[in-house]
């Protein structure tokens, strides 16, 4: 199945991905892209089936990410009307078919992505090749897995739902920024704070810490401020915010023991690269006690490649096809 074309897809509550997978010289390499929101069709069935009719080869199989857990091979979107399933993906003709999370497929996705589709977060160029990596991101949730490897070559991706693991803050301030979001959510996790939705929660508990009125209803607005004046409200929003990321993403380092590097994924951190690389993302990533040398030495690095999810979902594809 090495010479075999199978589709790949990457699914969320907004948008539909695909594209047609080939293995060039034990490669994946993609083409054939389309996306789409996913309410153009009433089904998930209906939307592969067009894409399907567009393609001029035929995929043998395929493997799709989606947004959330897979259970029993099948998961209703949060934010979609889609209920997505395995069998309806053999029933076009597609076999094997698997669906699995947006960030696994990120974890298998991440190790081949091309050198120039990375940008520089701080640490080594490189970590310890046989340790395991950590994926991470915020987007409209907070998405985060791992790929364990070994020094024989072996990898496996660990799914998982760690953006649902409670926020542990890091300072006096952000002790009070948890204390304002428990009046609202009793358990305050990561995702409450970092995310797009969780970036409004910030600058709005930021906003009472500081005795005054937050009027800003979307999130972007805050982005878009911070970038234009780093030294305004949004800016001290956005910088705590990238803090606050650093310091998870190094608490998903230890947790994991991904010596091999930390990848930034999701739809936020590559839109505010420069910022980013300047604030105290990574200060706060190393700043972990004792275990601050070993911090030092993990490489973080934001991924730019708008399809990392399609190549490792290529990856998990051909290695299902055999």
């Amino acid at each position: 199945m090495r010479d075999a074309t199978l589709l790949v897809g990457d699914v969320g509550g907004t948008n539909a991905r695909f594209a047609l997978a080939g293995m060039v010289d034990g490669h994946p390499r993609l083409e054939h892209f389309d996306s789409f929101p996913a309410e153009t069709y009433p089904t998930f069935v209906q939307g592969v089936q067009a894409y399907l009719d567009d393609c001029a080869t035929k995929p043998a199989g395929g493997v799709i990410a989606v947004a959330g857990p897979v259970t029993d091979g099948a998961i209703d979107l949060t934010n979609s009307p889609w209920r997505l399933s395995e069998k309806e993906l053999q029933s076009l003709g597609l076999n094997p078919a698997r669906l699995i999370n947006d960030f696994e497929a990120l974890a298998w996705g991440a190790p081949i992505v091309p050198a120039d589709q990375l940008a520089p977060l701080g640490g080594p160029t490189e970590g310890d090749p046989h340790a395991a990596i950590a994926v991470l991101g915020p987007g409209t949730g907070f998405g985060m897995s791992a790929l364990a490897r070994d020094a024989h070559g072996r990898e496996m991706a660990l799914p998982s739902e760690g953006g649902h693991a409670c926020f542990a803050p890091g300072d006096e301030v952000e002790d009070e920024v948890l204390r304002i979001l428990r009046r609202r959510y009793d358990r305050v996790s990561i995702e409450r704070l970092i995310c797009g939705p969780g970036l409004l929660n910030l600058h709005r508990a930021l906003a009472e810490i500081d005795g005054r009125e937050s009027h800003i209803d979307d999130p972007a607005q805050i982005t878009t401020q911070a970038l234009d004046d780093p030294n305004s409200s949004c800016g001290a929003t956005l910088a705590r915010f990238c803090a606050m990321l650093g310091a998870v993403a190094g608490d998903i380092a230890l947790t994991t023991g991904a010596r091999g590097g930390v990848y930034i994924a999701g739809g936020i951190v590559p839109r505010i690269l420069p910022f980013i690389q300047a604030s105290p993302f990574r200060r706060r990533f190393e700043r972990k006690g004792r275990f601050q040398d070993y911090m030092a030495a993990i490489p973080t690095k934001v991924i730019l490649h708008e399809h990392a999810a399609l190549l490792g979902a290529a990856r998990v594809a051909f290695a299902e096809a055999g």
